[in-house]
């Protein structure tokens, strides 16, 4: 059946997720680059938690490249963070230049919070009007479109205190989500600088398939350019995941640590995850 395969974001990590990989070359190499183990230091957040999830969701592509077995995808996407493990199995990017543009990326995401403190909160329950008319009220933005039912907004802390608040007002079950800063907002514009800095340095290929890129659920056609812009933007996958079904895809498949992807593919598309 046509394949799409999905690579997990920040919030998919958990202690020892590193253990079914721990033996991968690549993995081990990342390690070897990075000269120092995210994977011992996951509670300090976004700096060492990007890193850790990209070296598993690259571990695990290379594990499903050499399963007979494993059908062939005609496209791909990542949440967030998981576009660069999607651009790496596509072909796009390097993996020792996508480890350097996720540890610059992880970096200067943490330096921004640090600027100016935010978090996030899911909207379960409500559509995306509901979580715009919420964003409004409390000056947040929303940050992802999950699937049908779960919305997350971004932003300050007092606006995430806020929504927690009038969540109930709103008929949707408001829950902050475990992440340290406010994502896909413009308060982490002060990050883009340095993660367009490190991407001129990096040579980018055609990808073998399309990557659905998350701000306009559509293949990457500007992959430097797109990558910079969607550190701002709002990721889309509801759409991108209705985007591959469009395309013919019948069975997402979820390549890295956890199923948090698969959990939305069931949420937002009938067909096999």
């Amino acid at each position: 059946m046509p394949t799409a395969v999905l690579f997990p974001g920040q919030g998919s990590h958990a202690d020892g997720m590193e253990e079914p990989w721990s033996d991968a070359p690549r993995l081990q190499a990342g390690l070897a680059l990075l000269d120092y183990d995210p994977f011992s230091r996951l509670d300090e957040g976004t700096r060492y938690q990007q890193p850790a999830i990209f070296l598993c969701s690259v571990a695990a592509w290379d594990a499903r490249v050499e399963d007979p077995e494993a059908a062939a995808p005609i496209a791909g996407a990542g949440h967030s963070l998981g576009e660069y493990a999607a651009l790496v199995a596509a072909g796009a990017l390097a993996f020792e230049d996508a480890l350097r543009l996720v540890d610059v990326r992880a970096a200067a995401m943490d330096r921004a919070n640090e600027l100016v403190p935010g978090g996030m909160v899911a909207l379960l329950g409500g559509d995306i009007d509901v979580a715009r008319a919420l964003a409004r009220q409390t000056g947040l933005h929303v940050a992802n479109d999950n699937a049908p039912g779960q919305v997350v907004l971004s932003g300050r802390e007092e606006g995430i205190e806020q929504a927690l608040e009038l969540g109930r007002e709103y008929e949707v079950r408001a829950r902050r989500l475990p992440v340290s800063a406010a994502f896909h907002t413009p308060l982490m514009a002060p990050a883009s600088d340095d993660l367009a800095a490190a991407l001129r340095e990096v040579e980018v290929l055609a990808p073998t398939f399309p990557v659905i890129s998350n701000a306009t659920a559509e293949p990457f056609s500007d992959i430097r350019g797109e990558l910079v812009a969607n550190l701002l933007a709002p990721v889309r996958f509801r759409e991108t995941l209705l985007a591959l079904a469009d395309e013919g895809v019948e069975t997402f498949e979820e390549v890295g640590p956890g199923r948090v992807l698969s959990g939305l593919v069931r949420r937002t598309v009938t067909v096999a995850a």
